[in-house]
């Protein structure tokens, strides 16, 4: 057998066991599996072969392998449960994560010869799951690479110009590295310590990140690099050599002092252990410094498998056998909706976690943004659910209330006090979240029954039978996703069912009466959406006036002609476009991967499309006057609105114009930025450019 790129499919499978053994640190089993985790889908060889060749540890964990092969698949609920597959199976042996994300960095690494969709589903699929479990297991540099990776396919721009900037300026870096360690170096060594010290190079993802999120340019993304200081120190003098060292550091450099991170005393829940500090080097440049021992790179580099080696012999529950726990637990409660399910498991498993106090100093791990009223399902589902408030270090909050690390929480539970809709709002942990939705479930029941009565009277009003049959055609009717939202909204009387004497009865059956026609708006055609099959939604152009296809263009990224965008089939709204790095992306094509349309610009000229600048620059006399001058008198573009703040010689501005494409407002962008005093144009997508 090929693979796309024509090389011979053995090679995938020696890959993967090649990054399990180097990259992972996995062992002999582990790459005997690696090895084997195709077959069983894509040969005749059974499960069974497999396990009288190899055993029955073997045959489990390619089982646990060859069930997630397909993880990701036609229906989102399909995706989701496989999903929920790996988890099990992850639970019960974790080296079955570890290969399939070797698989999934393999295929990451080996993406070029796909389709442009296809690459970017992975690639969404990829940061949006992958790299978050990669990291929670502890493989920061393979979680690296998976999001350097998907960016190059999500962000390619933005990507190549990053990757050529850090080209250019590695020999200056390396100058800058080598003097900064130069002093460091000759303390250590005086000190007695036996030690390693390099700069590294921050990856492309995380940098990239760090200009979206500061809002600054390349040069002025300080941490560029960060150096490391490795120390060979004996398990008992570990702590205590780390916290030498950041003494030397900071006599020879001045710290930052809220940058300190210490994950010595309280390693993070995949096990990491270091020191981190960022202090003031030469030319006034910030640096950041990790201090850690050669035991602790290793857990970094190697995660869990470094993880159970060092783990041995120590009985003491640990960290990841907590959070398998956690997993487990959830995982148990059955009927959570899938597509949900996946979100729940991102915020409330894959997250940066917060440890908080009981009023007895138990200590408690929660993700981070976790609420009081979290808290208060984290000890017992039956004081989550009469929680009223919380004392946080003695004063009172309410169960909204967002817990910082180090908070000491006591809760305050009323035996009148039920669950509400809101309550799902204010929680994030995957826990409290099912266990409210059963709450309300068991609720809505009770309420739900008052509304059978009166809907079997109506029914028996127009001659209906009361059949489940006749009240999913009703409920359906009424955009419902179940009988027991039909009841509950009968009995609340938030539905009056005026509507059904339009109904036909035919021999005790319901028919809803025929839908009119309603469009959805920027449709140049009155005719619905054809029907998709696979062969149409190859290529969908749109764009055109003569266009036939119903569309409308996403709100929360405000696509133009000329930007990279998908369709994405809705329910009810034909087509909606979006960019491909619009904020939502990444869920969609992750979650919704098979309603994901390949879509491409007609060129046109005489549809005009409205998007949005934000400019900020410093405030002058008539700058104004020449924003609107570029505009409308030098580029004849239309303004739709124009709104400027000026505050202590600053001024921001916000300009909505219509443009036929991207090249039109490309070359707008430029010609601002030219104008004197102007510092950054940056488009933005907000809901508001509408």
């Amino acid at each position: 057998m090929r693979r796309k790129s024509g090389e011979p499919y053995i090679l995938h499978p020696l890959a993967i066991a090649m990054i399990c053994v180097e990259e992972i640190g996995l062992g002999v089993r582990s790459t005997i599996c690696a090895l084997l985790h195709d077959t069983v889908e894509d040969t005749d060889i059974t499960l069974e072969d497999v396990e009288r060749e190899f055993g029955t540890e073997i045959a489990r964990i390619v089982d646990g392998l060859t069930k997630i092969a397909n993880v990701i698949d036609t229906n989102t609920s399909q995706q989701a449960e496989n999903f929920k597959k790996i988890l099990l199976t992850l639970t019960d042996d974790p080296r079955v994560i570890l290969i399939k994300l070797a698989d999934r960095l393999h295929n990451m690494r080996t993406l070029d010869f796909m389709k442009r969709e296809k690459q970017l589903k992975i690639s969404s699929e990829t940061v949006w799951v992958y790299a978050p479990l990669a990291h929670r297991m502890g493989l920061y540099n393979i979680k690296t690479e998976l999001e350097d990776l998907s960016m190059k396919y999500l962000e390619p721009e933005a990507y190549r110009d990053i990757a050529k900037r850090l080209a250019e300026t590695k020999r200056e870096r390396t100058r800058y590295i080598n003097e900064f360690i130069k002093p460091l170096r000759e303390k250590l060594q005086a000190g007695g310590f036996d030690f390693d010290i390099y700069g590294r190079p921050k990856s492309i993802h995380s940098i990239w990140s760090k200009i979206k999120k500061k809002g600054v340019a390349f040069d002025e993304v300080y941490d560029l690099f960060a150096i490391r200081v490795i120390l060979n120190s004996s398990p008992e003098k570990e702590k205590e050599d780390c916290w030498k060292v950041y003494s030397m550091i900071t006599d020879a450099y001045t710290p930052s002092p809220e940058r300190l991170r210490d994950w010595l005393s309280n390693p993070k829940s995949n096990g990491y252990e270091a020191l981190h500090t960022t202090v003031m080097g030469p030319y006034g440049k910030w640096v950041e410094v990790q201090i850690r021992t050669k035991r602790m790179n290793e857990i970094a580099e190697k995660g869990l498998a470094a993880h159970y080696k060092y783990k041995e012999g120590s009985n003491d529950e640990d960290r990841f056998d907590k959070w398998f726990g956690q997993i487990r637990e959830v995982l148990s409660a059955q009927d959570t909706d899938s597509v949900d399910f996946l979100q729940d498991f991102k915020t409330s498993f894959l997250s940066e976690e917060i440890y908080v106090y009981t009023p007895k100093g138990e200590v408690k791990m929660l993700p981070t943004g976790s609420t009081a009223l979290d808290f208060a399902f984290a000890i017992h589902s039956a004081i989550g659910c009469h929680c009223i408030g919380a004392k946080v270090h003695h004063k009172l909050v309410p169960i909204s209330h967002k817990l910082r690390s180090g908070d000491q929480v006591e809760i305050i539970t009323s035996n009148k006090q039920k669950p509400g809709e809101d309550w799902l709002g204010i929680v994030v942990t995957a826990k409290a979240k099912s266990k409210i939705k059963d709450a309300l479930r068991e609720e809505k029941r009770k309420v739900a029954d008052d509304g059978k009565y009166i809907l079997q009277r109506k029914f028996d009003g127009i001659g209906a039978t009361y059949t489940p049959g006749n009240i999913d055609e009703l409920a359906h009717f009424y955009k419902l996703s179940s009988q027991l939202d039909l009841l509950y909204k009968i009995a609340t009387k938030s539905i009056d069912l005026r509507e059904l004497k339009d109904f036909h009865v035919l021999g005790g059956r319901l028919e809803a009466p025929k839908p009119k026609l309603v469009v959805a708006e920027p449709v140049h055609d009155h005719t619905q959406p054809k029907a998709y099959n696979k062969k149409d939604s190859e290529l969908i152009i749109f764009g055109e006036s003569s266009d036939k296809i119903m569309y409308t263009l996403a709100k929360c990224c405000n696509p133009i002609p000329g930007d990279d965008v998908f369709g994405f089939v809705s329910t009810g709204k034909g087509l909606i476009i979006h960019r491909t790095n619009c904020p939502n992306a990444t869920r969609l094509m992750s979650n919704y991967g098979h309603r994901v349309v390949k879509t491409k610009w007609a060129k046109n000229k005489e549809i005009s499309f409205l998007t949005g600048l934000k400019i900020v620059g410093m405030d002058d006399v008539g700058v104004i006057n020449k924003i609107t001058n570029v505009i409308s008198g030098e580029l004849k573009v239309n303004i739709a609105a124009l709104t400027i703040e000026s505050r202590e010689g600053l001024f921001q501005g916000t300009v909505k114009v219509f443009v036929h494409d991207k090249e039109e407002l490309e070359e707008l962008v430029e010609r601002l930025k030219e104008l004197n005093g102007i510092q950054t144009v940056d488009r933005f997508d907000t809901e508001d450019t509408q």
